[in-house]
């Protein structure tokens, strides 16, 4: 069973920057999609940012220019640099992790880790 174990949340001022990991235990296919997604009080969850193991990315357009998404495949672990954080950031993030091994599509997220955006 694959858990997605998430560190880095926590709390800051506005124009401040936090960095979320996001680490994968168990076996999982070396081709995948990583990601966070964010759940703000009372809203759905939306895309904040997604990488392949090739290294292609998609942003969130509230996002664009602000944080930035990479990973480390020899380690599996997926990153997310916060930069010019803004109250509007502030929510759980959630990890995700998907991929396709022949026609079984696997999809795991993580429990969440909170930021909190204010002064």
């Amino acid at each position: 069973q694959v858990q997605l174990v998430e560190s880095g949340g926590g709390a800051v001022q506005p124009g401040g920057s936090l960095r979320l990991a996001c680490t994968p235990s168990g076996n999982i296919f070396s081709t995948n999609n990583m990601g966070w997604y964010r759940q703000a009080p009372g809203k759905q969850r939306e895309l904040v940012a997604t990488v392949t193991s090739g290294g292609s990315t998609n942003y969130g357009d509230s996002v664009k220019g602000r944080f930035t998404i990479f990973r480390e495949n020899a380690k599996n672990t997926v990153y997310l640099q916060m930069n010019s954080l803004k109250p509007e950031d502030t929510g759980v993030y959630f990890c995700n992790l998907h991929y396709w091994v022949r026609d079984i599509y696997n999809n795991y997220w993580g429990q969440g880790t909170q930021v909190t955006v204010s002064s």
